[in-house]
């Protein structure tokens, strides 16, 4: 029954585009196979790296010639974590095909030859795009490579013309690579995973993480996004202000960054994103909208 229901749903979005039925029938094919082939979800116990199918239906590129073909996906080599979350966000913005490939951190898997053919500092995420320069594969790690990469491929996300606007994007991007991703994972590791209790360090990077608060939210003063347009510096920012209670972060004291927070989640595909790959964490695979919500202290 759901199969047959995604199908007709899938006719339904193509007869728009299809002026008879010997196009509709030609555009149908390849879609349903492609739909057919991904279904296959395979076990994470007996293989190191998932494959899941993702709520996304497949783009389609539209040929002059009324011949059609399914843009190639983006494999993403991926974990749940806030760098991780960075490029979800993205591809459901973009609205762009991707395929899940789970990188269990736990078990070692970055370490892997394969996977580090793609992303030689054995970090997540990275990328595939099989419709990449000139039609070919091509691999991308480190996410700010990766956002800039999606962005100018989309013409989205970051304005395309140089210029203040786009030089901004790219500053509170690599304010967030350089200081606010990489300081506050210190104060996550020192004040939650550590089994040595380091005041120094703790100290250190609490305050460290509240003064980069202090930046970000009189940057947005006034502004209802990062660079003022919505941008993959919001994206980058983002989620890294899931976990405050590891930060020591009283996220009260920053009222234009607690704003903006709401006005991020709000966005379907934030939420989207920060969902994908839950399932691969117990404390979050059962979670509901608005639980999602509280995990961010937003109600």
């Amino acid at each position: 029954g759901i199969v047959c229901q995604t199908g007709i749903l899938i006719i339904h979005r193509l007869k728009k585009h299809c002026p008879d039925s010997a196009t509709l029938f030609a555009c149908c094919l390849p879609v349903w196979t492609w739909w057919c082939k991904h279904q296959m979800i395979f076990d994470s116990e007996k293989d190191h790296l998932s494959f899941h199918f993702l709520h996304q239906l497949p783009s389609i590129e539209w040929q002059s010639n009324a011949n059609t073909k399914a843009i190639p996906m983006i494999a993403l080599y991926y974990a749940p974590t806030p760098n991780g979350h960075k490029i979800t966000i993205a591809l459901e913005e973009l609205g762009l095909p991707y395929t899940l490939h789970r990188i269990n951190l736990g078990k070692g898997d970055q370490f892997d030859p394969d996977f580090l053919a793609i992303s030689p500092n054995n970090k997540i995420p990275a990328i595939v795009d099989h419709d990449g320069f000139d039609g070919k594969p091509v691999s991308i790690f480190e996410t700010g490579a990766i956002l800039i990469y999606l962005a100018e491929k989309t013409g989205k996300l970051m304005p395309t013309e140089v210029g203040p606007e786009r030089k901004t994007v790219l500053e509170w991007l690599m304010w967030q690579m350089g200081g606010f991703g990489p300081m506050l994972g210190q104060a996550h590791h020192f004040n939650y995973y550590a089994t040595d209790r380091i005041d120094y360090a703790m100290e250190r990077y609490s305050n460290e993480a509240n003064r980069l608060y202090g930046v970000l939210d009189r940057q947005l003063a006034g502004k209802s996004f990062v660079a003022g347009a919505y941008s993959i510096a919001d994206i980058a920012i983002f989620p890294w202000t899931r976990s405050l209670d590891r930060q020591s972060v009283d996220i009260d004291d920053y009222p234009h960054v607690k704003s903006w927070r709401i006005r991020m989640f709000d966005r379907p595909a934030v939420l989207a994103g920060m969902k994908v790959g839950a399932e691969f964490r117990e404390e979050l695979k059962d979670l509901n909208e608005e639980q999602w919500k509280k995990l961010f202290g937003m109600n």
